[in-house]
């Protein structure tokens, strides 16, 4: 039975989808669980397995292939054994666009005398209805290349040619093609896919002193959603410093104390940020709300997003119930999910939603910055780097270890004041680091 395998909608968000990679040929076995391809979201790039066992008869959406709309066929698979005769005309039954293209590349595959310039064209056909049995990919690259397909033996289910016959073809040389044809006598219109033109990754022209980096999906969201929430949000900036001496003392005692193999953790800065965070909103909870045009929604759950970097762009996950966590559940789930963005691999359920932000680029040596709000929240709170610095203390000046923090606020949802209060709730935990534990 011949099936479609569409494009899932992978968030709620999800409106199309681009295909990055194939790990399945057409022709290749395939069984329940195994990867078959790399699709990249609005927000990452997650893996599509197959959900039944079968044969990859034919991939419809080449690698490249953006804008791809939620539920529209991608490949399609077929059973072990099943006869794959009629396998073209169910493509262009199950999808127009398809079947037009399909029929434009057989058309253009047939044997065919190609008349010069100005010379009588009323020449012997061959019979219109020789088909060629190959894989719409393959006839797509075969017209590309100018390739004849009916002296081609194919590999693929029951002799369908597939592209990779076509890459085991040695490249002619322009000797060799001129042999053949001349360039001056090809009179033949472009055929032109139905599918999206795809550019070059990177691409430059000569004499100009930069190149040109296709934006991913990933990108042009980001730069949308920053772009509304720079323009939309009237943002006001609250800075405050912070002593973190006790808290790295209690750090490194904590580490120090930490088991060996199963239970084992390492304890870093940012997980007792996240924990003052948390705490905070318990303490000043009309920070955690949402703004919309026609009421302010308090939000009850305290959901921590984390500004994780990735070779994309920039990915939130999201640290649930973080009020409701220690300190060493917050650090294992940081890292699982850090490590999740970093591979691609995260799920929509771990990265949409979010009540507060936290933004941390103290490893990186940054003394302070301000961020912007990541909608619909009201807060971001952007983390500095631990440095030591002269601080008076009773009228005597000293050494301590300060570390700046900067709360970006939506000044619609929440005023100054209230910012200011919930900026010394989250000092206080970070300077008394054991009120973090009770």
């Amino acid at each position: 039975m011949t099936t479609p395998i569409l494009m899932p909608a992978l968030s709620p968000t999800m409106t199309e989808g681009t295909i990055t990679k194939w790990h399945k040929v057409e022709g290749d076995k395939v069984a329940a669980g195994d990867l078959l391809a790399e699709i990249e979201t609005d927000k990452a790039t997650m893996e599509l397995e197959a959900v039944e066992e079968g044969i990859l008869g034919t991939i419809l959406k080449p690698e490249s292939s953006e804008g791809i709309p939620v539920n529209e066929p991608i490949a399609i698979m077929l059973t072990d054994g099943e006869d794959a005769s009629n396998l073209n005309t169910y493509v262009e039954s199950y999808s127009p666009e398809v079947g037009e293209e399909n029929q434009a590349s057989a058309d253009l595959v047939q044997p065919q005398m190609l008349p010069k310039p100005g010379s009588d064209s009323n020449k012997p056909q061959v019979d219109a209805s020789l088909r060629i049995f190959a894989s719409p990919l393959a006839r797509r690259a075969a017209s590309d290349a100018g390739i004849d397909l009916t002296n081609i033996a194919g590999s693929g289910p029951h002799g369908r040619v597939v592209k990779r016959d076509l890459e085991a073809i040695p490249t002619k040389t322009p000797q060799e093609d001129e042999t053949v044809i001349g360039q001056s006598e090809i009179s033949v219109p472009a055929v032109v896919s139905s599918e999206k033109m795809v550019p070059a990754p990177l691409k430059s022209t000569p004499g100009e002193n930069f190149t040109e980096i296709t934006h991913s999906n990933m990108r042009m969201v980001i730069a949308d959603r920053l772009t509304k929430s720079s323009n939309q949000i009237p943002h006001f900036f609250l800075t405050i410093e912070c002593e973190i001496e006790r808290l790295l003392e209690m750090r490194k005692d904590l580490n120090n104390r930490a088991p060996e193999g199963e239970g084992s953790y390492k304890l870093s800065v940012n997980d007792f940020v996240v924990r003052a965070v948390a705490l905070a909103i318990k303490k000043v909870p009309m920070v955690n709300v949402s703004w919309t045009d026609k009421a302010m929604r308090q939000l009850n759950n305290v959901d921590i997003s984390i500004a994780v970097a990735t070779e994309g762009g920039l990915i939130t996950p999201i640290i649930r119930n973080a009020d409701q966590k220690g300190l060493t559940e917050i650090s294992i789930e940081t890292k699982v999910l850090a490590n999740k963005a970093r591979d691609g691999k995260l799920t929509p359920e771990e990265y949409q939603g979010g009540s507060f932000t936290i933004s941390n680029l103290g490893m990186y040596g940054v003394k302070e910055f301000s961020a912007i709000i990541n909608q619909p929240q009201s807060c971001i709170l952007a983390v500095g780097a631990g440095e030591k610095r002269a601080v008076v203390k009773k009228d005597t000046l000293s050494i301590a270890t300060m570390m700046s923090c900067t709360l970006s606020v939506d000044h619609r949802a929440v005023d100054g004041a209230l910012g200011a209060q919930y900026l010394q709730a989250f000092k206080s935990l970070i300077e008394d680091p054991l009120t973090m534990i009770l």
